[in-house]
């Protein structure tokens, strides 16, 4: 059932990008008197096609789930139809239009997009505000994985800037953010020392593969006693707070596992803060330095940031959140092109597109996730790669500067390149997504 929930997902939210995306190119193209020949949600095969009296353009829905098309007369795309374009430029032809206007239709797609993300983002900022955590609000610092361990972070820092400047406001984007800036050093607060960590270049490909390097670190309390536990019946209360095992302190969750490892097998006294008072009770380590009692976290010392914004404040903050996403994805998508730093294992297919939706329907997280695409397929879509838009763009800024309309055979050329390249992509992302799921 999870799996099929994610499937609908990404159906939906594909499908919607993509006609969108083709809308632009289609309303662009009518602007300027230019014929559609055809409009398509998906790829034939058609299960459903009509074309409307008096129209030129047929609609239809294909039975391949993968994008979808819009076919415009005297255009050379994906259909290849290269005996339409040995017969002379007719008035209803895209050829027959200034390079100008072929320039807006060309962009019209990515228009389109950027436009749905902006739509998205309005949306949602004005029903559901924003709610994070600062950096400067994780108080008792992070708690770190293996992989930040070895790079010489440690539980309890207090991270302060990259590279001199101010770390993210937003302490979900640590990770990222190191990332896509490539920071090569982080300042944190250790105990009153302020400490600089250098992040070696050849950290990068398994700090992109190792999602949730930090978390925020929090005290501990008790969770409840399970029936089944070796302490059941021990003095021990949900909310209790940990103060101390075997007479070391234990506040954290990293520090009350090594103690219990030191001690397995061993019975150690624990001391608790139960409202105002201290109590201790002694509980029994199992070999395998577990006490079978369940943890939950106090975030009662965490403040959370929330903002709710009103109509007016949502559009400009829509607005910003779209350009800074668009310029955030920019960075990423370079890290591509950097060898260093094998971000080209880490390109996905659908599958990698699917897994990251939820297996609970969540429209606030679907529309994220959906104008997040939104502005990766705007992106992609500007690349000068002559079967996407950013090549025909390319060619026709070429045009406009030197007056020179490169051949029709040398466009037929670009675009079987251009197909090529983009099948190369594929087999990438999906070689990728194989590799994942055997591992």
């Amino acid at each position: 059932m999870d799996v099929l929930l994610k499937i609908i997902q990404v159906i939906l939210s594909l499908s919607l990008l993509v006609l969108v995306h083709e809308f632009g190119h289609f309303i662009t193209a009518r602007m300027f008197r230019v014929r559609v020949e055809k409009f398509y949600l998906f790829f034939p095969p058609a299960i459903f096609k009509f074309k409307p009296k008096g129209s030129d353009t047929e609609f239809g829905i294909g039975c391949i789930p993968l994008g979808g098309f819009c076919k415009i007369s005297g255009m050379i795309d994906e259909s290849m139809d290269t005996e339409a374009m040995k017969k002379p430029p007719q008035p209803w032809e895209l050829r027959s239009r200034p390079a100008w206007q072929r320039l807006i239709v060309m962009a019209g797609g990515v228009i389109m997009n950027v436009i749905l993300a902006v739509v998205l983002y309005i949306a949602i900022l004005f029903t559901w505000g924003e709610q994070y955590i600062r950096t400067s609000d994780a108080v008792y610092g992070i708690e770190v994985s293996p992989l930040a361990k070895e790079i010489g972070f440690r539980d309890g820092d207090i991270i302060l800037a990259f590279d001199g400047e101010p770390a993210p406001d937003n302490f979900a984007e640590i990770q990222v953010d190191m990332l896509r800036e490539q920071i090569s050093r982080v300042t944190v607060l250790r105990g009153d020392d302020t400490v600089d960590i250098a992040i070696a270049p050849e950290y990068m490909p398994a700090m992109l593969n190792t999602p949730g390097m930090f978390g925020i670190r929090l005290p501990i309390l008790v969770g409840g006693l399970p029936d089944s536990s070796i302490n059941a019946g021990a003095d021990l209360l949900m909310g209790d707070r940990f103060l101390s095992a075997a007479g070391r302190p234990v506040t954290y969750y990293q520090d009350l596992q090594a103690v219990l490892a030191d001690n397995a097998g061993k019975t150690v006294d624990l001391r608790l803060l139960r409202g105002n008072d201290t109590v201790c009770v002694p509980i029994k380590v199992g070999a395998d330095g577990k006490m079978g009692v369940l943890l939950q976290r106090d975030v009662s010392g965490i403040n959370v940031t929330r903002k709710e914004y009103s109509l007016p404040e949502a559009i400009p903050a829509g607005f910003l959140l779209t350009f800074t996403n668009i310029g955030h994805y920019i960075k990423e998508l370079g890290l591509i092109f950097s060898p260093q730093t094998e971000a080209y294992k880490s390109v996905g297919s659908f599958i990698t597109i699917g897994s990251i939706f939820p297996s609970s329907w969540d429209w606030q997280v679907f529309w994220n996730i959906t104008a997040l695409l939104s502005i990766m397929l705007a992106v992609m879509n500007l690349l000068p790669i002559p079967a996407l838009d950013g090549g025909h763009i390319l060619f026709l800024i070429y045009e406009m500067i030197t007056g020179r309309k490169p051949s029709d055979r040398f466009m037929e050329v670009a675009q079987m390149i251009g197909m090529f390249l983009l099948l190369m992509i594929m087999i990438l992302a999906f070689g990728n997504d194989i590799m994942r799921l055997l591992r």
